[in-house]
């Protein structure tokens, strides 16, 4: 008898996780999909941390290559998207449920701390899952590489061909402090800032916005340099770049001529990118939640 109500207390606990799952997937998804419109844009972004250059330049670059060329790179991060949203949201939820079902965690860990601590490691396994994809798409999108490698087909093969250090995992380091710190700051302010919003009488769907927009700022502010690093590292073929993280760091803040301002150029488009982007992955994940419990 105690065997099957254990049973039927975890049905629905199974079925919440299953919820986090689907719906990190599908918000992600539908805050995405207005990438295809603005890819341009991103890419645009990505040619001045690449080359340090002028937005005039970068058009003009992007010009040059032609209108066909203007959406290679689009795929990998709508899929990683996707993806990356299922997983994000959904092993975070895992994870918190695990630690606030420990009795040893809740002696070592406050317990308003615990959607922090879930979100970090999965932060560290989002990069281990993703950093192949995120090569894949700073290739694509490097210009440098189009007569080389004019395809997914050769990009995949060439990165197949080298060690995993310097092929698909390349950047692996900066990417896991990235994806780490900013889903622990994400799942740690988030909540929060959405109560406190909701406290001052905003509709349960504008505090989430709210909050997704201001934690995203929050994260995406200090930690682009690393953003702007992990760019310049895997944009090269296999082998073409091959130095540690520290020396491709100094390389970079050399040819930035140490200076924070050109390091942050094009920051302010990306960062206002993603704060809109995940202001609305954060408001239709709550609501899906809400109607799901």
């Amino acid at each position: 008898m105690g065997w099957g109500e254990d049973k039927e207390e975890t049905q629905p606990q199974a079925a919440s996780r299953f919820h986090s799952y689907l719906h990190g997937g599908t918000s992600s998804l539908l805050s995405t999909l207005p990438t295809i419109a603005v890819f341009p844009v991103y890419k645009t972004v990505f040619r001045q941390q690449l080359h340090n250059t002028s937005v005039r330049q970068a058009v003009a670059q992007l010009k040059r290559e032609g209108a066909l060329k203007l959406y290679r790179g689009v795929t990998p991060p709508l899929l990683m998207r996707t993806l990356n949203g299922t997983l994000l949201f959904g092993l975070q939820d895992t994870l918190l449920h695990q630690l606030s079902s420990s009795s040893s965690s809740a002696k070592v860990v406050p317990l308003s701390a615990l959607p922090a601590v879930a979100g970090f490691a999965a932060g560290l396994v989002e990069a281990l899952v993703f950093t192949p994809f995120e090569r894949v798409q700073n290739m694509l999108q490097n210009g440098h590489n189009d007569r080389t490698l004019p395809t997914l087909r050769s990009i995949l093969v060439r990165l197949g061909s080298e060690r995993l250090a310097l092929g698909y995992y390349r950047a692996l380091l900066p990417i896991a402090a990235r994806n780490a710190l900013g889903s622990c700051l994400y799942f740690g302010v988030k909540g929060p800032l959405c109560a406190l919003a909701e406290g001052q009488g905003l509709p349960a769907t504008a505090a989430s916005f709210l909050s997704g927009t201001l934690t995203s700022m929050a994260i995406s502010l200090p930690l682009y340099p690393l953003s702007v690093l992990v760019a310049n590292m895997q944009a090269g073929a296999g082998g073409q770049e091959t130095g540690t993280v520290r020396s491709c760091w100094r390389v970079l803040w050399a040819s930035r001529g140490r200076s924070v301002a050109l390091l942050y150029r094009g920051g302010s488009l990306v960062i206002l990118r993603s704060c809109i982007t995940w202001g609305v992955t954060t408001a239709i994940y709550d609501q899906q939640q809400r109607r799901a419990s």
